[in-house]
């Protein structure tokens, strides 16, 4: 843990009344030191490590359950990007694709990842895929849950309605209306999202300056090449190919409108060899909707594809 400092008690948002979501969460915090502040992250159990990149407008919460599940038999590390969770939310920051590239990769480097297993969701798979693509040999195995990790035009209204100028920002960062109306619109199961699990995602995004990463993320869509972030993009999609005979386990939530089923069928063009698991009553928040499933497809997958052969898999075919 060379490099990184302990939680202090300023850093984690203030209970609130009538809510338990902490009990969701009982992990230790750590902290990686960075520039612009510092960058949260859990590391629990010994073993094997995942690392699970989260999304936005979620934060580690969202991997608690396979945290808790997992934790006997293998070390997961579960990051929180700068501007999420309990890392800082710096003001004055360069919120961008590869921004949090450099700083997951400082992660991986000072923790000395290796024969790491990604389990990334939403942005965290465009994230994760570039740290594996400048790091390449500390990868071994992939499991990527409705995301994407190459172009694409296709942007939901929703979404695009949080990028009007002024409007969007007050709708994002004013009203939370972002992380708000993804406790609804991103789950086919609501029944799941209890008042304790709602207030674990909603916690760290609690004022207008704790919400400037939502914001900024939706504005980081890289939709065409006269964007920031399109060429990061491009070389995120470019370095898939390192990866093609890789263990690769795809899980999809098959009702989202967002990362629709058609990403799920692109990832099969970059990964032919992909594992898939099409979860058919889940939504965008598919770690929370097939929560009961999600541990027996990791464990079959883990087991069938050990590490001894998972790097380089140059038993399939070409």
């Amino acid at each position: 843990m060379s490099n990184t400092t302990p939680a202090t008690p300023e850093s984690i948002p203030p209970a609130h009344s009538g809510d338990d979501w902490r009990k969701l969460y009982p992990f230790a915090s750590h902290y990686l030191p960075l520039d612009a502040g510092r960058y949260h992250y859990l590391d629990e159990g010994r073993g094997e490590t995942l690392l699970l990149v989260h999304g936005n407008p979620t934060w580690s919460f969202y991997w608690r359950n396979v945290v808790r599940t997992f934790r006997d038999r293998y070390r997961l590390v579960a990051p929180d990007h700068l501007g999420c969770g309990l890392s800082d939310k710096p003001a004055n920051y360069d919120y961008r694709l590869a921004k949090h590239i450099d700083n997951l990769t400082r992660l991986v480097d000072t923790l000395d990842l290796r024969q790491i297993t990604l389990m990334a969701h939403d942005w965290g798979g465009a994230i994760g895929m570039g740290v594996a693509a400048r790091r390449p040999e500390r990868f071994a195995r992939f499991v990527l849950c409705n995301t994407a990790a190459f172009r694409s035009q296709a942007i939901p209204r929703r979404i695009a309605a949080c990028r009007i100028p002024v409007l969007g920002q007050l709708a994002v960062q004013g009203f939370n209306g972002f992380a708000r109306a993804a406790l609804r619109m991103a789950t086919e199961h609501p029944e799941k999202f209890t008042p304790a699990v709602q207030a674990g995602y909603l916690a760290p995004y609690d004022t207008w300056a704790h919400r400037i990463a939502t914001h900024r993320f939706v504005l980081d869509i890289p939709l065409d090449p006269s964007h920031p972030s399109y060429e990061t993009l491009c070389e995120v999609e470019r370095g898939l190919a390192k990866f093609r005979k890789h263990p690769m386990l795809l899980i999809w939530g098959m009702r989202d409108w967002c990362f629709t089923p058609a990403f799920l069928e692109r990832f099969l063009e970059f990964f032919p060899y992909a594992d898939v698991q099409r979860a058919n009553d889940a939504g965008h928040y598919v770690i929370e909707d097939a929560s009961e499933r999600i541990p027996l497809w990791l464990t079959g997958f883990l087991q069938r594809h050990p590490l001894a052969q998972a790097q380089g898999v140059s038993d399939r075919p070409s």
